[in-house]
C-alpha cells in the first residue's frame, strides 16, 4: 500500500502540496480528481522524487520512499505515465520497452506479458515511437511503466487528446491490472471515465486532499464533483 502523510512540498519558494494525506490501496483504482492547478500533478511528482519535500512521508508497504533520489523510486516498484508520455520518440518501441525492463531487471517473460495487453504494440516492435499514432504511443507509455511489474501506477490524465475508441480500450487494460494487486492512482477529468474505472476518488483542492469517496456512491451529478471539478 501506498501511504502518503503531511506531505508538503513545491517548486522552489512555491509551495504547492500543503500537507496531503492519501493512500493507494492494491489491487484498486484510485482517481485524483480537481480543478487545474489543484496540484495533482505536482503530487504525482513528488511520489516519483521529483519535486522537492519541506514535510512529510511517502511509504510503500512500510518502506520509505521520500527520501529516494528519483532515479530510485521505479526501483522500488513505482510505474509512472507522465501527462504528456515522455517516450524516447526516435528510439523503436522494442527499445522503449526494454528501457522500462533494465529499470527492474525483468526479461522477457514480463515483456511477453505486456505485449499480450497491447498486441497493437507487437506489431509495431521495430517503429519509432514518435511514428506511432497518438493513442499507439499512450499504449507504450503505459506499458513500458508496467514493464516494471510495480506495484503501484500512476497515471496523469493518460486518454487526453484521444478517440473514444482508444479511450475506450485504455480504461479496459486499466482495469484488468486490478486483478493483479497493482494499486493504481489514476488523474482524470473526465467524470463518467472516473465513475467507470474507480474504486474511491480523491478530491484535491489548492494541494490538500479534501475528500475521498467511495465511487460507487457516485453519479455524474454528484456535489462533489460540482464542488470541486466543475467550473
Amino acid at each position: 500500500m501506498l501511504e502518503i502523510r503531511g506531505l508538503s512540498g513545491g517548486y522552489g519558494a512555491t509551495q504547492v502540496l500543503q500537507g496531503v494525506d492519501f493512500t493507494a490501496p492494491p489491487g484498486q483504482i484510485t482517481c485524483i480528481m480537481g480543478r487545474n492547478g489543484a496540484g495533482k500533478t505536482t503530487l504525482c511528482r513528488a511520489i516519483m522524487g521529483q519535486i522537492a519535500r519541506k514535510a512529510g512521508s511517502i511509504t510503500l508497504n512500510g518502506t520509505a520512499l521520500h527520501d529516494l533520489p528519483a532515479h530510485e523510486v521505479p526501483r522500488h516498484g513505482i510505474g509512472y505515465v507522465p501527462q504528456g508520455r515522455r517516450l524516447f520518440g526516435p528510439l523503436s518501441v522494442a527499445e522503449n520497452l526494454e528501457i522500462g525492463l533494465m529499470t527492474r531487471g525483468k526479461g522477457a517473460a514480463t515483456r511477453d506479458r505486456v505485449l499480450d495487453l497491447f498486441p497493437r504494440l507487437r506489431e509495431r516492435l521495430d517503429q519509432a515511437a514518435r511514428t506511432l499514432s497518438g493513442g499507439e504511443q499512450q499504449m507504450l507509455a503505459v506499458a513500458r511503466a508496467l514493464c516494471l511489474e510495480p506495484a503501484v501506477l500512476i497515471l496523469d490524465e493518460p486518454t487526453e487528446g484521444l478517440q473514444p475508441s482508444m479511450i475506450a480500450l485504455i480504461r479496459d487494460r486499466i482495469q484488468a491490472l486490478k486483478s493483479t494487486g497493482v494499486a493504481t492512482i489514476l488523474v482524470e477529468q473526465r467524470v463518467e471515465s472516473v465513475l467507470q474505472v474507480a474504486d474511491s476518488v480523491a478530491f484535491m483542492v489548492q494541494g490538500r486532499i479534501v475528500e475521498t469517496v467511495a465511487a460507487q456512491g457516485l453519479g455524474p451529478r454528484a456535489a462533489q464533483f460540482q464542488t470541486y471539478v466543475g467550473v
